[in-house]
């Protein structure tokens, strides 16, 4: 299936959930994003040595795109057409290398309207888990953007450097791996400087089913958007060096268990059969793998990477679920 499609699939959700029957209960919606994740990265896109096997059911269970593209080759523009539907330079938010900073002046302006916004208009609890990467200031914060509740990193997690660490040949920071000075927040306040990253996913994952389970009872809508396979590359203990694909495979393997503790949360809230959940990434990986074993990423028969806009850079995974509703 296109992305054609899918645009147009997501204007009649939005569509079921504000102009539906008053008998009939809105959908809930659950976009999980990656950051950087290849096409060919997961199991149900061939990956030979990444498993993912609660993707795969998703996709059994599911709708698996083979054509899914989007909305940009880099971070910040692609968020903003997921989250708009619109293109990103439509709002100032393209254009080249256009990717916010934490030094950046700009974010998504206040007047651009969001899912979460749209939604909320309606009824529907919001959240936002995960990176934003859309702006730090006022007007351009997920709190101002139509979230009830986030908890995330600001932008990119190898921004944000500690002040005085060794930088790299073309001037970008080169800090070891605790070296990283970005910050865990709530609802705008600092919770944890500098997060820690191999806790990211788990954390993400808890507070995602939480916000699941606070709000069974009305319609909600959670973007949670995860920080990896971005680099530096982090994964737990539990995770850490179990993959056949290095660091970057142990954070896919670690990003896939998350997918699995949504899904299984929403079926033993009895929300299953009532939820929209779409799993995507928002641009091709970082770098091509070769002998790095910390990059074995794979964009499968595809050219390019990210920031290409060749189909390496931008066809990207895409698996919606909605039982009963969704055809598998």
């Amino acid at each position: 299936m296109r992305l054609k499609a899918w645009l147009g699939c997501m204007l009649l959700f939005v569509g079921l959930a504000t102009a539906g029957p008053a008998e009939a209960a809105p959908p809930n919606i659950v976009i999980i994003y990656a950051d950087d994740l290849g096409y060919a990265d997961l199991g149900c896109y061939g990956s030979p040595t990444i498993r993912t096997p609660h993707l795969d059911q998703m996709a059994a269970e599911g709708l698996r795109f083979t054509d899914f593209y989007s909305g940009a080759e880099v971070c910040t523009p692609s968020r903003t057409a997921l989250l708009t539907g619109r293109y990103a330079l439509r709002s100032g938010m393209a254009g080249a290398r256009r990717v916010l900073f934490p030094n950046s002046s700009g974010g998504l302006p206040p007047e651009e309207v969001t899912l979460a916004e749209s939604l909320k208009s309606v009824g529907y609890a919001t959240a936002h888990v995960g990176k934003w990467h859309l702006g730090i200031h006022e007007g351009s914060r997920p709190q101002d953007q139509g979230f009830d509740d986030s908890y995330g990193l600001p932008y990119s997690n190898d921004m944000d450097a500690r002040p005085g660490l060794p930088r790299g040949a073309t001037g970008s920071p080169s800090p070891p791996a605790d070296g990283w000075n970005v910050a865990l927040m709530h609802n705008g306040e600092v919770i944890e400087r500098p997060a820690d990253q191999t806790m990211l996913t788990r954390r993400y994952t808890e507070h995602a089913i939480k916000f699941i389970r606070q709000n069974k009872a009305t319609p909600f809508f959670l973007y949670f958007a995860h920080t990896f396979p971005h680099v530096p590359l982090f994964a737990s203990p539990e995770f850490k060096g179990k993959s056949r694909a290095g660091i970057y495979g142990d954070t896919v393997e670690e990003l896939d268990w998350s997918v699995g503790e949504v899904l299984n949360t929403l079926r033993t809230e009895g929300l299953a059969e009532n939820t929209l959940v779409v799993f995507s990434s928002d641009n091709g990986p970082h770098k091509e793998g070769g002998n790095d074993p910390a990059f074995f990423s794979s964009t499968g028969p595809h050219r390019g990477f990210k920031r290409s806009l060749t189909d390496g850079g931008i066809r990207v995974p895409g698996v919606v679920r909605w039982p009963g509703v969704v055809k598998p």
